[in-house]
């Protein structure tokens, strides 16, 4: 079936009720177009992701689930006569990836980490072709992961709740200026923490940095190739690894041991770069104050014994999400599933 190109791009909004979300369609009318359907969506992307839907015009339709509530059996519902997916932190079983691989050619995710979310291996046997998104947060990152430093080392959020008590009484806190801060990847999100902790006054040092020694100068960072020994002299510890089968468990129990008590340690990354169980096991013996934003389990059980380490900072992965993100991260998702469509690589994992 033939149409015209220059046709206005036609969307039509269901509104929500009481059990139902909004759903926000895009050339309805077209059904000699493939379906895209993301069944839900983070509410600040709503309108971000509206702004770049005129890229799908001739070349898919799309459903957009206005909800964000995660639940498996209804993505699976909602999915069910797609022909491509925008998945936005949706973790998908290989159970559910088998029987989406029956309709589903193409799976657009929403983040960087989506070796946490589905199999790609499995999504590679399955022909199931599956795109991510890149240094779409690099920034947003690097800027919560600093809030975090800042966080364990002046501890406003219990100063506030204080307050709140009716106490005055105060806490003393650590000064970030002249400590050691020890990354633990370099990438693009990496090297935006060692440009900011530069800017505090801090010693930087990594391991995993860039080859070159005008790499290490221009970022004013001190290279240290053995990782115990990088952790061993650090003040505060960072990580900034991506998850790949290169770095699962790539930092071992004896680089977490080998922490100073008082060490402070973040982590935006993933937690499945740490060896299993290491990082528990230390923060349970609450010798360190740690600010975590990523779990081996998505959401965190609600019987974690986690909840009860004092002094322990946690947020539900939430380092990624700001306007500036949300901009680039929508964009890369539709250019993905356009991508797909006309046949070209962009962002190919499987």
């Amino acid at each position: 079936m033939q149409h015209e190109s220059n046709q206005e791009f036609s969307t039509r909004v269901t509104p929500a009720t009481a059990t139902t979300p909004a759903i926000f369609e895009t050339q309805p009318e077209r059904t000699d177009l493939p379906l895209v359907v993301m069944p839900y969506v983070v509410p600040g992307m709503i309108a971000p992701f509206k702004q770049w839907f005129p890229m799908l015009q001739d070349v898919a339709r799309l459903r957009m689930y206005e909800d964000y509530t995660l639940d498996p059996d209804e993505f699976m519902q909602r999915a069910a006569d797609a022909d491509a997916i925008m998945d936005i932190s949706q973790h998908i079983s290989n159970t559910m990836l088998e029987q989406l691989a029956t309709h589903v050619k193409g799976i657009a995710f929403g983040g960087t980490g989506v070796a946490s979310y589905i199999d790609i291996d499995r999504a590679h046997e399955l022909g199931v072709r599956v795109c991510n998104t890149v240094h779409y947060g690099d920034h947003a990152v690097a800027e919560y992961a600093i809030a975090m430093m800042f966080e364990l080392a002046r501890r406003v959020g219990e100063l506030d709740q204080q307050m709140r008590n009716n106490n005055w009484a105060g806490l003393d806190g650590m000064e970030l200026y002249g400590k050691n801060l020890a990354i633990i990847g370099l990438g693009g999100i990496g090297k935006l923490v060692a440009r900011m902790a530069n800017g505090i006054g801090m010693h930087v040092y990594a391991w995993k940095s860039p080859t070159s020694k005008q790499d290490y100068a221009a970022l004013n960072i001190t290279p240290v190739e053995d990782m115990e020994q990088l952790v061993a002299q650090a003040d505060v510890v960072s990580i900034h690894m991506p998850l790949l089968d290169s770095t699962r468990g790539i930092i071992p129990k004896q680089v977490i041991d080998a922490m100073r008590p008082g060490t402070l340690f973040i982590n935006t990354a993933r937690a499945q770069v740490i060896e299993p169980g290491a990082l528990k096991a230390r923060l349970l013996k609450g010798d360190i104050p740690a600010a975590l934003d990523v779990y081996d389990q998505e959401p965190l059980p609600a019987d974690s014994p986690l909840f009860n380490v004092p002094g322990l900072v946690l947020t539900p992965h939430v380092a990624w999400r700001s306007d500036g993100a949300y901009r680039e991260l929508t964009k890369q998702v539709v250019e993905d599933i356009v991508s797909f469509y006309q046949g070209k690589p962009m962002n190919v994992m499987a």
